[in-house]
């Protein structure tokens, strides 16, 4: 199987909706630099998502590495925060087949280097498909009103409409 970085943003908040485990199950392994280690269970520690990651890590299906090119992470940390610089870096050097990363310049940059990605939204619509969730719209309030994720309100339609059901 390829592998498959993630970014911060991803495990704190499918892990504050009780869905890290989706990403065992998708992709059995999960790669994160050691900025999004750090960010999510060392400066985050007692915040939500941090116990699980922990635990992910311990169980081995979350793994940590470093990129080699720190020259690549610095200058990518100029348009980006350290952890999607890393993710990024990581990616190019270890030639990911996918990247887990929600933020919009990230995405950008991603698309630059030629990196398969996806966000949050398309990891619960890829849930739905295989019916490890039965309904997407209980999942996707969850991820805005518990965790606090900002999705807009047209996007939040297509999303429900994409998934075959009933938008507000």
């Amino acid at each position: 199987m390829a592998l498959v970085v993630s970014d911060a943003s991803t495990l704190i908040h499918l892990a504050n909706i009780g869905r890290l485990g989706l990403l065992k199950e998708f992709f059995g392994q999960v790669v994160v630099p050691h900025a999004v280690w750090k960010e999510v269970v060392d400066l985050g520690e007692g915040r939500p998502g941090s116990i699980e990651v922990q635990k992910a890590g311990s169980s081995g299906w979350i793994t940590v590495e470093t990129p080699g090119d720190t020259a690549f992470v610095r200058a990518l940390s100029r348009d980006l925060d350290v952890g999607e610089a890393e993710v990024i870096a990581l990616a190019v050097e270890r030639k990911a087949g996918l990247i887990l990363v929600d933020e919009t310049e990230a995405r950008r940059v991603a698309d630059l280097y030629g990196i398969p990605k996806t966000r949050i939204i398309g990891l619960l619509m890829r849930a739905k498909h295989e019916k490890l969730i039965e309904l997407l719209k209980p999942e996707l309030d969850r991820l805005v009103y518990q965790s606090g994720f900002w999705i807009s309100h047209d996007l939040y339609q297509r999303t429900l409409e994409a998934a075959g059901e009933k938008p507000e």
